[in-house]
């Protein structure tokens, strides 16, 4: 791996747990990593007890999480999102209950998200859609991103989150954002400002037609380009231009289409 590539999959990857965390269960069932910060306001919610390095939420008040979440938000330890994630122990497990999107990285619970390369086949080469995050965004504003990228909400699938975000924020219809193919699963564990990010990408490749623009339909998009791919590949090397884990959905892009070794040689 190239040294510019690999440091990528470096930050996104920059700790190693416990990180003075504390465990986080429901019942048996490990499900986060809590931060020491919130740990105080914890106490005195029924059915929580710490015992040693853990903190343990009694099964049977699961269901309570979400207002526990809601009430340490309100005190001003996170900002309260209104988006509900489902809480697993394996990302193959059963939901146990859901959590505000805005209380994940405070408990060090794993969210999944899916992540779209657009591609483009032109007679001089493979394109790609990028997006540039609008100016207001919380997390990463300006930044490049793909064509559509979005978190799996409680109770959805990833292919039918990946539906709902195409049509949201490029108007791509369902019956073309459908057409894509699920490509790769890429996990990562990253120290953020906002907190513990324990993620979980499903990534997925879509080709779209050559006279298909995509259109910035909710604002969370300021714009879109259509690069060649080696545009692409040089902007991940060059720096950080694009948000954090869009490099790494990128760079197994590349890898996959083996670009990467092509262009690095070139």
């Amino acid at each position: 791996m190239h040294p510019a590539l690999q440091h990528h999959i470096d930050l996104c990857n920059n700790v190693s747990l416990p990180a003075g965390r504390h465990r986080f269960l429901i019942g048996s069932e490990q499900v986060g990593w809590i931060d020491p910060r919130i740990l105080p306001e914890l106490h005195g919610f029924e059915g929580i007890a710490q015992h040693g390095d853990a903190v343990v939420l009694n099964a049977a008040l699961a269901a309570t999480l979400p207002d526990i979440a809601r009430t340490i938000a309100f005190r001003g330890f996170y900002r309260y999102r209104r988006e509900a994630f489902d809480v697993r122990a394996t990302p193959d497990g059963p939901a146990i209950t859901t959590i505000d999107r805005g209380a994940l990285p405070a408990f060090g619970i794993a969210a999944v998200g899916v992540h779209v390369n657009g591609l483009v086949r032109k007679r001089d080469g493979l394109h790609l859609w990028v997006a540039r995050r609008a100016a207001d965004k919380p997390l990463d504003p300006g930044k490049l991103d793909h064509i559509v990228a979005g978190g799996v909400s409680a109770g959805m699938t990833a292919m039918e989150t990946l539906i709902k975000e195409a049509e949201e924020e490029a108007a791509i219809p369902p019956e073309l954002a459908s057409r894509a193919v699920a490509r790769s699963v890429i996990s990562y564990t990253m120290l953020r400002p906002e907190g513990l990010r324990r993620d979980l990408l499903h990534c997925y490749d879509l080709e779209l037609p050559e006279n298909f623009v995509p259109l910035a339909a909710d604002g969370e998009v300021e714009s879109f380009e259509l690069w060649p791919m080696r545009q692409a590949l040089e902007t991940v090397m060059a720096g950080d231009a694009f948000k954090f884990n869009v490099n790494l959905v990128l760079i197994d892009l590349f890898t996959r289409l083996n670009l990467a070794t092509e262009i690095v040689a070139g």
